[in-house]
């Protein structure tokens, strides 16, 4: 059976039985947490830092930043739609989200060519969702906020 649909002035034929569009899978949501200086899912530990404000967190990372994403490795995941679920809990002021290419450069004249997506936003208590499609590539991800060390993620 056929049934014809108007649509913006012009026909478009639907198949109503014995045929179903391919359905796409909805995101996955990779829930995030963050805390004063740090994010608790990759490091595995809260580090209990104490932060009124974001220069606390560029001395503590300064100091320890690397080792911590060292020993924290890397998230991997296969490619696809994401859901990065972003959660606030116990910075005491304002925090937010970004995700890049690892060779991102936001003084790169194409940077259409580059995966990026950021936001800010999120007070205490709060939680914000950042949409992504990932493909196979290495990419990074951190808060300049909250400023905390660049957690490694790998698209395969």
């Amino acid at each position: 059976m056929l049934k014809s649909v108007v649509m913006g002035g012009g026909i478009a034929m639907a198949m109503l039985a014995g045929f179903a569009a391919p359905s796409q899978a909805a995101p996955q949501v990779i829930e995030i947490t963050q805390v004063p200086c740090q994010f608790l899912e990759p490091e595995g530990t809260n580090h209990h830092y104490t932060s009124t404000k974001k220069a606390d967190c560029v001395a503590i990372n300064k100091e320890s930043g690397d080792q911590r994403v060292e020993k924290a490795g890397e998230m991997t995941l296969p490619p696809g739609d994401y859901i990065f679920r972003v959660a606030n809990d116990g910075v005491p002021y304002e925090v937010g989200f970004w995700l890049r290419d690892k060779d991102y450069d936001w003084t790169d004249k194409i940077l259409s060519q580059k995966i990026s997506v950021s936001g800010g936003g999120l007070l205490q208590g709060k939680t914000k969702d950042y949409a992504v499609t990932l493909e196979p590539g290495e990419y990074l991800y951190s808060c300049p906020l909250n400023t905390t060390p660049n957690y490694k993620l790998v698209v395969k």
